[in-house]
């Protein structure tokens, strides 16, 4: 069976944008299964709903799983793996852009009204990899230290990738597919 990625995008993003189908083809070509599932009421996200949706997106989370989030699609992702059961284990996560707090941002709370269970997160996946950029206007590269804290993560700093977003004029992040060949190996 293909070992399965799914490519979460984050607050107000879509499937299609930024380097998501550029990942996709170059996973694919390697023989991976890869999904990325429009994720619900992005414009303003909650919680449960995007929890729910991943829940229902993966199925049946194995070793062989692997999911890449950007931005709110980390916490989405965390999120998600407080709710698995005691013996389910994802192969690994990468964080792209990721953050543990609201940033400030109201519509971002409903991610951020109870704790993060970082040892129950932790009892589901054994592989973590935080990609920041030095230059990040939303989401401080000090959230690669917490990750690597909390999570055990590999921390990766890229210079002058900003957001990592479209926007960005980011289309290709050769690091995610270079870092998820190595924790799918």
């Amino acid at each position: 069976m293909a070992k399965r990625i799914f490519l979460i995008h984050g607050w107000e993003g879509r499937p299609e944008e930024g380097w998501r189908p550029w990942l996709k083809k170059e996973l694919e070509n390697k023989r991976f299964s890869v999904f990325i599932p429009a994720m619900p009421n992005t414009e303003h996200p909650k919680m449960d709903e995007w929890v729910k949706h991943l829940i229902k997106t993966v199925g049946m989370p194995d070793k062989d799983c692997y999911l890449v989030g950007h931005s709110l699609g980390c916490i989405a992702i965390l999120r998600y793996l407080e709710t698995l059961k005691e013996n389910q284990e994802v192969g690994g996560v990468i964080l792209v852009a990721g953050f543990a707090s609201n940033l400030g941002y109201e519509e971002l709370g409903s991610f951020f009204t109870k704790p993060i269970s970082w040892g129950k997160i932790k009892s589901h996946c054994r592989k973590f990899v935080a990609i920041h950029s030095d230059n990040d206007s939303y989401v401080s590269s000090h959230y690669g230290d917490l990750f690597k804290e909390k999570l055990n993560a590999v921390v990766i700093t890229e210079h002058n990738m900003k957001h990592f977003s479209g926007d960005d004029g980011i289309n290709q992040l050769p690091v995610v597919l270079d870092q998820l060949l190595k924790i799918s190996k």
